[in-house]
């Protein structure tokens, strides 16, 4: 399958996803909305729905040749693909129900396995990544930042953990390392914090799917870094069975990574 054109990935993704979290952000901003717990006891609001319709609309019909995965259709979920576009529209539900604002739209290209191109866009925080149509990770803001990872000291290590899902297990690897600053953080920002320099690793002993991830990533990648298995450090693909990861950490390169 022949990539789509870079530019024109780029500029979709990134449309749909302000669309998205424009929408997200309406509903949001209610007094009050409905939760209801999909099939596997996670939430869902009409905020996932909303951003999902949109998304998935978008990329179908600007590129109806690529197979779509998205968090939302469980249809689509069952595909057996290595080259796919894939989606999260509300990554960071809880996030989102307690209105702590740390929560993200997802969208990303993977290529044989690979994600290289992704969007991470956090619209109550108002933080947009993304790669661009060269695979450089930026930052939007005023102007184009590019984004680049830190060249860490191991001696003073920082870390960003997740937010909702930190357990013991994180702690006691953790602790592993000489840690000189340690925050916390939502959704797939924890990606964007490592691209941009404000962390040097993210370790993830925990469930997660490939629309969780892929997008940040992707940032990532394109920042320097680098996402790997947690058991033998080897980098993690797409496109598995049921689009599960395994433990992970997301990682500068420069980091001098420890066996559990």
């Amino acid at each position: 399958m022949p990539d789509p054109d870079f530019d024109e990935l780029v500029q979709v993704m990134r449309r749909l996803a302000l669309e998205a979290g424009d929408r997200i952000m309406e509903i949001y901003g209610r007094d009050d909305f409905d939760v209801r717990a999909k099939s596997d006891d996670s939430p869902v609001t009409a905020a996932d729905e909303a951003a999902d319709g949109i998304i998935s609309a978008g990329l179908r019909a600007a590129f109806p040749g690529i197979p779509l995965v998205t968090e939302e259709q469980a249809d689509t979920h069952d595909q057996d693909v290595s080259t796919f576009l894939i989606v999260d529209p509300l990554d960071g539900t809880k996030e989102f129900i307690n209105r702590r604002g740390d929560f993200t739209v997802n969208i990303a290209y993977v290529r044989d396995g690979v994600p290289i191109r992704g969007i991470v866009y956090a619209p109550a925080r108002g933080r947009i990544f993304y790669t661009d149509a060269d695979g450089q990770a930026v930052e939007e803001a005023d102007g184009l930042s590019p984004l680049s990872v830190a060249v860490p000291d191991n001696a003073s290590l920082r870390v960003v953990a997740s937010k909702s899902h930190r357990d013991q297990q994180t702690d006691d690897y953790i602790a592993l390392y000489d840690v000189a600053d340690m925050k916390s953080a939502g959704s797939s920002l924890k990606f964007c914090l490592v691209a941009s320099g404000e962390a040097d690793f993210y370790p993830r002993l925990g469930r997660t799917m490939e629309w969780d991830t892929a997008a940040g990533h992707a940032v990532l990648a394109g920042a320097g870094g680098a996402v790997v298995r947690f058991d033998d450090h080897t980098p993690l693909r797409y496109g598995k069975a049921g689009f599960e990861n395994p433990f992970f950490i997301a990682t500068s390169p420069d980091v001098v990574l420890r066996q559990a």
